[in-house]
């Protein structure tokens, strides 16, 4: 297996109003091709460390590594450009652009990269958009979608540049049962075609059916077990 994230002895601080201590020597590697979920207790550092591992925040102690990258001490220019050729975002709420087309929203990533002509961004995009099953629906205001419809076209755009990793943080928080399985789902199927997902999640259902846990606790990994995936 080849890793694609190394994380080596990350610290985090926040000074406000106190020094806290949020981050306390965090390692763990990401294989290429691992559905990875992060869980623990609310204000255990789970979403902090993801925060960190996006390359949004940048002030900590300790090493991070993508794709054979080294991405500490980066500019912010470098970071902003590997982070939109290199990573896909599903947060608990989906970010659409609700005056935006499904199908514009997807295309956003990939036209902000500029690797591709738009008539292929175009392309990709409605290929994204078949992968979740969303394709019918291209056209539709996103305003107009439901919010299960909604996270899974999010899950489409966080693939149009083709990432390294997807990152989730509580992807399925904000949905009901039925919306939060099929949303996981397609997340499965994406890590059975290869693709690395790393998602911070409340949900133990969620967690069990993914192939690693990390459990968190006062800023700590306190245990990492594989899970039997059916």
């Amino acid at each position: 297996m080849n890793s694609v994230l190394s994380a080596q002895s990350l610290n985090k601080y926040f000074y406000d109003p106190d020094r806290f201590h949020v981050l306390r020597d965090v390692t763990f590697d990401v294989q290429a091709g691992e559905f990875l979920s992060i869980v623990g207790k609310s204000g255990c550092g789970k979403s902090t460390l993801l925060y960190l591992l996006s390359t949004m925040d940048t002030d900590y102690e300790g090493q991070i590594t993508m794709a054979g990258t080294k991405l500490t001490g980066r500019s912010q220019d470098f970071l902003s450009h590997f982070r939109n050729e290199h990573l896909g975002f599903v947060f608990q709420f989906h970010f659409l652009l609700p005056e935006f087309s499904t199908l514009q929203n997807v295309m956003l990533p990939g036209l902000k990269l500029g690797k591709y002509p738009s008539k292929e961004v175009e392309e990709r995009a409605m290929e994204k958009l078949r992968l979740i099953g969303m394709a019918d629906f291209a056209r539709k205001p996103a305003s107009k979608l439901s919010g299960g419809q909604q996270q899974r076209v999010a899950i489409a755009r966080a693939l149009i540049n083709d990432p390294t990793i997807i990152m989730g943080d509580e992807p399925t928080g904000n949905l009901d049962r039925a919306n939060s399985e099929n949303v996981f789902a397609i997340f499965r199927e994406l890590a059975a075609k290869g693709q690395t997902i790393i998602t911070v999640t409340h949900d133990p259902d969620f967690a069990a059916g993914t192939d690693r846990t990390i459990e968190m606790s006062d800023g700590q990994i306190i245990a990492s077990h594989e899970n039997k995936v059916q």
